[in-house]
């Protein structure tokens, strides 16, 4: 089971890493999560520079899919060439984005009519693009998701581990991130928000 996060230069290290973390909390064969970029190494919004573990061709054969969001979306929605590489489908992958990543959702056709969440500062761009942005933190229709603000990056993390290794697997993984003394709350609030959308 590979789960790949769209990683690019200009990053933030809030959606990829956050999900990255939580993600690695599960402990079952095979699973395997990885930061999926065009390039060797790509570099943060604040100057953190990280290497890829996996390239765009992996990531589109990935069981699942979380494109990160960062300052150089707009710029990447733009370039034909790299766009073109992304040749992800919900049919058999499912997909999330963070933020501005839900721009290139809709850029590369897969919203549809469908609607979806993002950040504030994105939510013009994706408007542009002709999808209704949601004034909430998640959403998820069939194999896609989209969630809106840096700390929404749980939501998607334990929404596909919910899909891929079930809710007591999402429970787990949010009780060993979640502050002490706030976990039951913090495990609650969170399975609330991505409930309604698990089969």
């Amino acid at each position: 089971m590979h789960i790949a996060i769209l990683t690019f230069d200009g990053f933030n290290e809030l959606d990829s890493l956050i999900a990255l973390g939580i993600l690695h909390r599960i402990k079952i064969s095979g699973w395997r999560v990885s930061l999926a970029c065009p390039t060797p190494t790509v570099t943060s919004m604040n100057g953190v520079t990280l290497h890829a573990q996996a390239t765009l061709a992996e990531a589109c054969l990935a069981d699942a899919v979380i494109i990160g969001s960062g300052m150089q979306t707009r710029d990447i929605a733009n370039t034909p060439e790299l766009m073109a590489q992304l040749r992800l489908d919900p049919a058999r992958q499912l997909i999330g984005a963070q933020c501005s990543g839900t721009l290139l959702l809709a850029r590369l056709g897969l919203l549809d009519s469908v609607p979806a969440c993002t950040d504030l500062t994105t939510k013009p761009w994706v408007e542009e693009a002709g999808i209704k942005v949601l004034n909430q933190a998640f959403y998820a229709n069939g194999n896609l998701a989209t969630a809106g603000g840096c700390l929404a990056s749980q939501y998607l993390a334990a929404w596909i581990i919910a899909r891929l290794a079930g809710e007591d697997a999402a429970r787990s993984a949010l009780h060993y991130v979640a502050p002490v003394g706030e976990k039951d709350v913090y495990v609650e609030r969170a399975m609330q928000n991505i409930a309604p959308y698990l089969p």
